[in-house]
């Protein structure tokens, strides 16, 4: 007898939830693993990550060191989320620390060539619709020529009133493309890429170290931590 769609469905379900089962548990084991081989692990923010320099960054450190992204739960379990199941001594206190926008490295690097790395890192990209704007960008009334004229509807379609004066882009108006502070939005995104404006910086920020023989906190202040360095 044939399986009912409901019965396919069902089978479909468990094979999905197996699989991420097995997903997540292939990375505990990986994160435990990394841990009796490596030296030291950082916790690490990042700010507007970009997939392709993050993995160039973390390429130019595979001799050395490891790095791990994705659900902050689930390193929290690799590690241990409390004293009595951490996996060695002082770990839960990385474990509480891995919030938000965060990732674990972990590593053979001294705390001062890893503290140099890290600090000395940013990246310039272009600003992703969304992000804040870093700074107040206006454009006069007058001609525009660093647009070519083949670029004159495509601008108007982004909202700027624009008209082709003798075969040049000409602003018939001021036009403010995004404000200092406030959210960029997806025309004003695409014009400051036509302008090559990049406002985005990928920058990633250490927020504490971990060895067998003690435990550095570098940001202070973090609500909800509860953990002093030893």
């Amino acid at each position: 007898m044939p399986k009912s769609k409901r019965d396919r469905a069902e089978l479909t379900l468990s094979k999905t939830k197996k699989k991420g089962r097995e997903h997540k548990e292939n990375i505990v084991n990986s994160i435990r693993e990394a841990v009796e081989q490596y030296s030291s692990i950082y916790v690490f923010s990042f700010e507007n990550m970009r997939n392709l320099k993050f993995k160039q960054f973390r390429e130019q450190l595979k001799s050395t060191s490891r790095f791990f992204l994705g659900s902050n739960k689930v390193m929290q379990v690799a590690l241990g989320r409390s004293d009595s199941d951490e996996i060695r001594t002082g770990l839960h206190k990385v474990s509480k620390l891995l919030r938000g926008d965060s990732g674990l490295c972990v590593t053979n690097m001294s705390k001062e060539e890893a503290q140099r790395i890290f600090n000395a890192y940013e990246d310039y990209d272009f600003a992703r619709t969304g992000s804040i704007a870093t700074e107040t960008v206006e454009l006069k009334e007058g001609p525009l020529d660093q647009f070519t004229h083949e670029m004159e509807p495509f601008l108007r379609k982004q909202g700027m009133p624009v008209r082709l004066n003798k075969g040049v882009v000409e602003l018939v108006g001021d036009f403010v493309v995004c404000e200092e502070g406030k959210p960029i939005s997806p025309e004003s995104s695409r014009i400051l890429r036509l302008m090559d404006m990049k406002m985005a910086t990928f920058k990633l920020n250490l927020i504490c170290r971990w060895s067998p023989e003690d435990f550095e906190l570098y940001q202070q202040g973090l609500e909800g931590s509860d953990i002093e360095s030893a």
